[in-house]
């Protein structure tokens, strides 16, 4: 197999196939001159001593000596391979590289042109290779993949069945934009949203004494020993015997005390639809504001009242005494000089009404213009505003996480530096508060009222920004929850524990993309579904989809046989329209309408022509499907 990139994902993609698939992996990266992104080992071991002496330096004061974390996950050194130094992936390149000969290629690079070029190349060299490119632009992902996949077929001479190479698009930032949103959520931990799938991942605290916890679909891990332990482990990937259990069987959850647990539900998504793409036309409510509405309302009571008098004065009709009232307000009616001494203090009354009215109607088509000229421009936090998540960068992942948020209806405030950002464009068609400024700088986390905000979700390219974000923000507010993207796995578990220890109490998550994304792409590689991924602290649970044929694990077993503890389990069966699930009684019922029958009881035997979801481990999901792994590797 052979990997193409020039940031941290072509090196964490290539650990995995080496370390998971224990495949033999060809590297292609630029020279290290002109790397976006040193290699993640490289980079771990060049600025791990100093991001911790900057940990240890601002909580000092906790004493904690286990602040230097554990040893963290690279992908493992299994497997064989090379590495080729490459400007850009040429024909020479790919051919040096021996895509001719390769199984699958992945172009992770960060330039959507890059890779585009690079896959219709490497389509011409070899039409039966699987193609995973990793692009941006989700809607030009759509044509390029039908493009190649209809190049690979006409040059095999032969349909789409013929065995001709398939294609696979995917985008880093919206495999790991979900994980990274829900985990500032409340009861929305992991979200897994795919081919109108969607799946909530819950983490539930123990059960009291007594209580009997709701699995919900079913119990997908269970939590690290370690959680309630500010010193421990269970902010890096790999905690040991007390770190988290992924896939436990029912012997194993009920043995489980005093941990807490992932458990799996099915949801559906009720909140409002995003706003369309141009800026729309305003609410009523949102043209003006609060006191301008009051100060119409007043001067309309006014008008009523003065209508009310004359009527009772004159004796007039009531329509006929509003229009009159409606004449002095607008001091267009004849001087009521001849008429009696209530008419004229009337009149006086009405003009009067009029004069304080003039200034309310200038200040409403002010604000109004105002308001519709804002509706294209960045907004700014409203006073008042609590409860909030505050979101700090807008590029590729910050955008994609915006899109998520608002989805959910969670009201955001975004932070910026640079105001040609990507996602400066989403925030204002989605009318989102944005401060502009670096948010290392004093002030620009107070102006998105961080003191009363419910999470911050810190997204931005380098750690320590992150990290400097995220000490300033406890400093203001010392129980927020707090998200952190961090590349190195070392650092990123120095970190945990060191947050953990100075604010016990509060909420403190580190994730990274790489990480995230990376077993996405190489389930793509070795020609599988992957549905999505849900991270289990800093391990993965990958969702996936796949034919039960040529799989002796799952071909002419029942449910419950074919669940391995640990490895991966049977979810759902996908069923035609109308079809029924032979064997499964309960959920045949709703198989007429859902293309996924759930709560499949345990005595259904899986067929070779069914397809079914299951959740499984990295490792898991190796065994099951990978070509070496069956050799006897130790999974």
């Amino acid at each position: 197999m052979v990997v193409c990139g020039d940031d941290g994902l072509a090196h964490r993609l290539a650990a995995e196939l080496r370390g998971v698939y224990r495949e033999q992996v060809t590297l292609v990266v630029p020279p290290s001159g002109r790397r976006v992104r040193q290699p993640v080992v490289g980079r771990a071991r060049a600025a791990s001593a100093a991001l911790r002496d900057m940990v240890n330096a601002a909580v000092n004061r906790t004493g904690n000596s286990d602040a230097t974390g554990g040893t963290g996950s690279t992908g493992g050194t299994g497997g064989t391979g090379r590495e080729l130094e490459a400007t850009e992936p040429t024909e020479d390149v790919l051919a040096d590289a021996g895509v001719e000969r390769a199984t699958a290629l992945a172009l992770v690079y960060d330039d959507d042109e890059t890779n585009i070029r690079a896959a219709l190349t490497a389509r011409r060299l070899n039409p039966r290779l699987q193609l995973v490119l990793r692009l941006y632009n989700r809607r030009l992902g759509q044509h390029i993949e039908e493009l190649l996949d209809q190049s690979a077929a006409l040059a095999s001479g032969g349909g789409p069945g013929s065995g001709s190479g398939s294609t696979t698009v995917l985008s880093d930032a919206d495999t790991a934009a979900p994980a990274l949103a829900a985990t500032a959520l409340v009861g929305t931990s992991k979200v897994v949203e795919t081919d109108g799938l969607l799946l909530r991942a819950v983490e539930r605290n123990p059960p009291r004494p007594g209580e009997v916890a709701d699995p919900g679909l079913c119990t997908l891990a269970l939590l690290s020993a370690t959680s309630n332990d500010p010193a421990g482990a269970d902010g890096s990937e790999d905690s040991g015997e007390n770190g988290p259990q992924l896939l436990p069987d029912a012997a194993a959850v009920e043995a489980a005390t005093g941990r807490g647990t992932v458990a799996l539900e099915q949801v559906s998504y009720s909140g409002p639809p995003l706003p369309a793409g141009r800026a729309g036309v305003p609410a009523f409510g949102e043209l003006f504001s609060r006191r301008l509405r009051w100060s119409l309302a007043g001067l309309a009571a006014c008008v009523v009242a003065l209508a009310v008098a004359l009527m009772v004065v004159t004796g007039d009709h009531p329509l006929h005494a509003t229009y009159v009232t409606l004449l002095d307000l607008f001091s267009i009616n004849e001087p009521a000089h001849n008429a009696d001494i209530g008419r004229q203090i009337l009149q006086l009354l009405s003009g009067f009404v009029g004069l304080l009215l003039l200034p309310v109607l200038l200040a409403a088509v002010l604000e109004a213009l105002g308001t519709f000229r804002s509706a294209s421009t960045l907004r700014k936090p409203p006073r008042g505003l609590g409860g909030h998540v505050v979101l700090l960068g807008l590029g590729k992942i910050g955008t994609r996480v915006l899109t998520r948020l608002r989805e959910m209806d969670i009201p955001v405030v975004c932070v910026e530096a640079d105001p040609e950002a990507r996602g400066m464009a989403t925030a204002r068609r989605l009318r989102v508060p944005v401060v502009l400024g670096d948010v290392t700088q004093e002030g620009v986390l107070e102006a998105a009222k961080i003191h009363r905000a419910h999470s911050l979700l810190a997204l931005t390219s380098v750690d320590t920004t992150n990290l400097e974000a995220v000490l300033y923000a406890r400093s203001v507010r010392s129980r927020l929850r707090v998200v952190l993207r961090l590349y190195d796995d070392d650092f990123a578990t120095a970190v945990y524990r060191t947050l953990r220890a100075a604010h016990p109490r509060a909420l403190t998550r580190s994730r990274s993309v790489t990480h995230l994304a990376a077993p996405s792409f190489a389930g793509a590689m070795m020609g599988r579904q992957i549905l999505g991924a849900i991270p289990v602290e800093r391990r993965v649970l990958l969702f996936a989809a796949v034919e039960v044929a040529g799989h002796p694990q799952l071909e002419g077993k029942t449910v419950g046989e074919a669940f391995r503890a640990g490895a991966w389990r049977v979810l759902a069966l996908e069923v035609s329209d109308g079809e029924r699930a032979a064997g499964a009684d309960s959920p045949s019922e709703g198989a007429r309408e859902s293309r996924l029958v759930w709560e499949l009881p345990d005595t259904y035997v899986l067929r070779g022509s069914d397809r079914v979801v299951l959740a499984a481990t990295r490792r898991g999901l190796a065994e099951l499907l990978g070509r070496r792994a069956r050799r006897g590797v130790d999974m």
